[in-house]
């Protein structure tokens, strides 16, 4: 471990230089600032933390402003040392036995649709949190009965009884993130490995296609840590090979100096070519832009991948 954070570090100082310029398509929007005080004051309210907050997300201001949010559970402090994230790391505290019952109470506050929950890497966990991970999602449909809920999980450290407690509570998407490439894996996510996460797309999509068809599994990347082009693609056909049904790919923005830095700015073009491949490899929903993050459009990426799957019964039946 301590090896690995050294090759980051080493990394780092090799490649530090004045960060790149953001191209215009970049440039964020604030809208009012109405919703946005009023989902924060209900998280503070409720001791709750939001990826939106802590991954310094871009497209926090126009989430909030529509009253939507990705929650994290598990408190705000990972146990993995990822090159990329703007999550604090170190030793987390004990879980907060409320967090399941304030999520689903936010749900309902803020009439969700859709809610999708996070979670940072709980290693020091002998499940990882996964009993946590289950109660909570029981909890938002216990208050939220017509709510969809989408999950995006940590690996558990390949640990398969802790997947299926997570796939018993049957949330409707359940999303893990490749995050790169395979051969970027060791400076990107030095506590990862590509082929346990495959696998567990693969695990989530047996539950799928076994027990509740209606489930939806999902994956996405960050481009701009230096893959190539066609890597990207590989990748695709990799998520396809295990049925990834939805996939999301956006741009890694640097979150603070000493995380990876941006190797180039990926342009719009190249992300609308990548969502017509995944398109044509079978993806359900492929979102492919700048700033598309995981929870980005979630609900929509998922009404698109059910009127998807529509269309190819209709076709069929033709």
């Amino acid at each position: 471990m301590i090896e690995e954070k050294v090759l980051i570090q080493n990394f780092v100082a090799k490649k530090k230089k004045e960060r790149l310029k953001k191209p215009d398509w970049l440039k964020i929007r604030v809208g009012d600032p109405t919703n946005q005080n009023k989902v924060l004051s209900l998280i503070e309210g409720l001791n709750l933390h939001t990826v939106c907050q802590e991954a310094k997300c871009p497209n926090i201001f126009e989430c909030w402003t529509d009253k939507t949010a990705t929650f994290m559970l598990g408190g705000d402090t990972c146990t993995r040392h990822c090159g990329f994230c703007a999550v604090n790391k170190g030793k987390p505290m004990d879980l907060d036995p409320m967090e399941p019952t304030h999520v689903a109470e936010a749900v309902a506050h803020l009439e969700l649709a859709h809610a999708v929950i996070t979670s940072v890497n709980r290693d020091d966990l002998p499940d990882g949190g996964a009993n946590h991970w289950a109660e909570t999602i029981l909890k938002v449909r216990e208050l939220n009965p017509t709510c969809k809920v989408e999950v995006l999980i940590p690996d558990f450290q390949g640990n398969e009884p802790a997947l299926n407690a997570v796939l018993a509570a049957r949330p409707d998407v359940l999303n893990h993130n490749t995050e790169t490439i395979a051969r970027l894996y060791r400076r990107v996510r030095p506590d990862a490995i590509y082929t346990q996460t495959l696998e567990l797309l693969d695990r989530s999509a047996y539950f799928r296609d076994t027990q509740f068809p209606n489930m939806k599994t999902k994956s996405g990347i960050m481009a701009g840590l230096g893959e190539e082009f066609e890597e990207v693609v590989a990748l695709m056909k990799d998520l396809r090979s295990v049925s990834c049904d939805i996939m999301t790919i956006g741009q890694y923005l640097q979150p603070y100096e000493k995380r990876l830095p941006v190797e180039r700015y990926v342009t719009p073009e190249e992300f609308a070519e990548w969502k017509r491949i995944g398109l044509s490899l079978g993806f359900k929903h492929v979102e492919s832009s700048p700033l598309t993050r995981s929870s980005y459009h979630a609900r929509q990426q998922t009404e698109s991948g059910e009127q998807s799957a529509a269309n190819q019964i209709v076709s069929i039946g033709k």
